[in-house]
């Protein structure tokens, strides 16, 4: 007597075996899909087709200037990346200037956040105004920070110290260049200036989907605002906290702008972002500077898996409630 095995899994298992679509519904799933087509092959064609021939260039010996002394070179271009003193000091750079950043923007957005979910006067305005510094095209902000706030002539800081002297009869007054004796401390004001109303939102967004009926018990059980920040804020904003600060990092990690239009990389402030163009375009060493490239978008890749975490475990809390 011969059996003749289930070829379903569901039967093995005894369920019942899920029913295969028709012709009709295939028909339809794909009528559906069809209209994305066009953008899905526009975005291969422009990010990851780039991507691919970036990775097969960082295994090249490549540079412009020796044509005849092209050929493959295996992982020597990763090796002078990490290796190299002036890489590593780029890394160093990238490093210190977004753990900064961000941490930064967070702790001021954080105080913006919790001054504007409260009810007053104007807060539509104030919202807007404080808001605005993230809609200016980044080269435009780093241009104002540098001729208009940070000039050491007639930039805003140096301005107001002026008149303060002028208020206290001193006609010295100190006066800043931080562009010369503290660039990279000058970046990073620029781009905190830029990112804290992005932090502000998120927490903000945070902040007015706390429950209204654990807020209620509280102050009816008389907890102070302190204890209501440190028990119900703070743990429920900690997840919203990681989603800024790693959609953050993403983008402060790859930032050019900044450092190419404040110091053109000079005096220390060069990180990867403008390592890679100082090598692609200056040094001509297109295998090094492809090498570079993708670590970079390695690295945000592996904080932007964290940030994708981050928004499906927020959303399925949403979902739940």
């Amino acid at each position: 007597m011969t059996t003749t095995a289930l070829p379903d899994t569901g039967r093995r298992l005894g369920r019942a075996p899920l029913p295969r679509p028709t012709a009709r519904e295939r028909a339809t799933a794909w009528a559906r899909r069809a209209p994305l087509m066009p953008a899905l092959i526009f975005l291969i064609i422009t990010t990851q087709l780039p991507f691919v021939v970036t990775i097969i260039i960082s295994f090249m010996n490549w540079n412009a200037l020796k044509p005849t002394e092209t050929g493959f070179a295996g992982f020597k271009n990763y090796v002078e990346v990490l290796t190299n003193n002036d890489f590593r000091q780029a890394i160093l750079v990238t490093i210190v200037l977004t753990v900064s950043v961000v941490l930064v923007s967070l702790v001021i957005g954080l105080v913006l956040a919790l001054l504007l979910n409260q009810k007053f006067f104007g807060r539509g305005l104030a919202r807007t105004l404080l808001i605005a510094p993230f809609l200016v095209v980044p080269v435009a902000a780093a241009l104002v920070w540098k001729h208009a706030i940070l000039n050491p002539t007639y930039g805003l800081i140096n301005g107001v110290l002026t008149w303060i002297g002028q208020l206290t009869g001193n006609a010295n007054p100190p006066q800043l260049d931080l562009l010369s004796t503290q660039p990279l401390l000058a970046v990073i004001l620029s781009l905190v200036w830029q990112w804290t109303p992005f932090m502000m939102l998120i927490l903000l967004a945070g902040l007015q989907s706390r429950p209204a009926d654990v807020m209620e018990a509280a102050q009816m059980d008389g907890a102070t605002g302190w204890q209501v920040f440190r028990h119900i804020t703070l743990p429920h904003l900690r997840q919203y906290l990681e989603l800024g600060g790693l959609l953050g990092a993403i983008y402060i990690v790859q930032n050019f702008d900044a450092v190419f239009t404040l110091t053109s990389g000079g005096l220390g402030t060069a990180n990867l972002p403008y390592a890679v163009y100082q090598t692609f375009y200056f040094a001509n060493e297109y295998g090094v500077a492809s090498a570079a490239g993708v670590i970079v978008v390695i690295g945000s890749i592996i904080v932007a898996t964290f940030a994708l975490r981050t928004v499906f475990t927020l959303f399925k809390k949403e979902a739940a409630r």
